[in-house]
């Protein structure tokens, strides 16, 4: 596997960060012990610019290559933030915050980047301009459109965008990826039903929200088996019914929760005008009524059909041939990387964390072992997009 020598060398150095930020999660935008380092090694780097501040926390450096960054200008984005999760990997170097801990490897995400932004800065061996961007709240906070509505993509001419994310279950130094939809809408509803409380013993003169919700949670599920083109996807989960506190109260309200995933936007609208058309009937036929907030998430991941064909090529060419899954299936989970690639083209690839537990569970762990690779891509990405005269 043809790893840059240098990154190899800095892997120790690279690990280091990552282990303290692994130390030191913070959660959507209150980054600032990590903005802060990130910002700081930045310039110790000798970047051209640091910024900080955008999107709340966000950190942007940039680079300029051999001909003073004139041409094109390609973004690396790496997210920062971590999970409101308790940590039991027993590391040394586990979270020293309770409640909080890098369960999906966004520590390790900053930590590779830095390491690129470090070593390019160091040989500035491409003509164009690099812009490193170093954002927060990925995990429901929707950072990258923050960065996004603070200029982003037009203060620094970003022509192409390009971001990376670990795998757990594919092997480290191997590759996954796909063009078109690689990650799913990510959308929210609440559902609060209200009936006619009173005992349990007289059902007869209530209207049970409870019956009422059940029949909702179960004709919900109708949306993808018999509204849906059986060829795409859509989830819909009901994950939160609350309703009542006594065993023999029949309460006045109900309240459901949950989340519709898709990978389509034609199906995205179908799933949230069913939804809204069955609960309101069905609330209406037990004599109930029923509102519903339906909140639009992330956009499905959909990676440009061009740059991903490019970052194939190059993760080939890090990882070898055969060790790159060109057409990974696409999944389920959100990604605000998605906001990014409505606005420019640009290309999403999972980077193997081997035989790790999954991301989001308590005993999850990034795999120091990617690192080296990982800042490779980065590098050798960077180097053929825009080689040095």
């Amino acid at each position: 596997m043809p790893i840059v020598n240098r990154l190899a060398d800095l892997a120790d150095e690279i690990t280091a960060w990552r282990r303290d930020f692994h130390e030191n999660p913070e959660i959507l935008y209150d980054t600032f012990r990590t903005s802060e380092k990130v910002a700081d090694l930045l310039k110790d780097f000798g970047l051209d610019e640091v910024a900080t501040g955008i999107g709340k926390t966000g950190v942007v450096g940039v680079i300029k290559g051999r001909n003073g960054g004139a041409g094109k200008t390609i973004a690396l984005r790496a997210d920062m933030d971590a999970l409101p999760i308790e940590e039991i990997t027993g590391k040394p170097y586990a979270s020293k915050t309770p409640g909080k801990m890098h369960a999906c490897g966004h520590d390790g995400h900053t930590a590779m980047l830095l390491g690129a932004a470090k070593y390019l800065s160091e040989t500035r061996n491409f003509d164009g301009t690099v812009v490193v961007i170093f954002q927060p709240a990925e995990e429901g906070g929707a950072g990258a459109k923050a960065m996004i509505d603070d200029g982003l993509m037009t203060r620094w001419p970003i022509e192409e965008v390009y971001g990376m994310h670990n795998f757990p279950g594919i092997p480290v130094g191997e590759f996954g990826i796909r063009k078109g939809p690689l990650m799913a809408a990510t959308d929210e509803f609440r559902i609060t039903i209200t009936g006619k409380g009173g005992h349990a013993a007289k059902p007869h003169q209530t209207i049970d929200p409870i019956v009422v919700g059940s029949h909702i949670v179960t004709a919900l599920q109708s949306i993808a088996s018999r509204n849906a083109d059986p060829l795409k996807s859509v989830v819909v989960s009901v994950t939160v019914f609350e309703a009542g506190n006594a065993f023999n109260v029949i309460p006045q309200e109900a309240t459901l929760r949950g989340t519709v995933r898709t990978l389509d936007p034609g199906i995205r609208e179908l799933a949230e005008k069913r939804m809204k058309a069955l609960v309101s009937s069905i609330a209406e036929g037990f004599g109930a009524t029923a509102e519903i907030e339906y909140i639009l998430g992330y956009p499905v991941t959909a990676n440009h059909d061009a740059q991903t064909e490019f970052a194939i090529e190059v993760a080939e060419g890090i990882a070898g041939k055969g060790k790159v899954d060109p057409d990974i299936a696409p999944m389920m989970g959100g990604e605000d990387f998605s906001y990014m690639l409505l606005e420019r083209p640009g290309a999403f690839i999972f980077a193997g964390n081997g035989d790790s537990a999954g991301l989001h569970h308590p005993a999850y762990d990034f795999n120091d072992d990617l690192i080296p690779v990982g800042c490779s891509y980065w590098v050798k990405l960077v180097e053929t997009a825009m080689p040095a005269a």
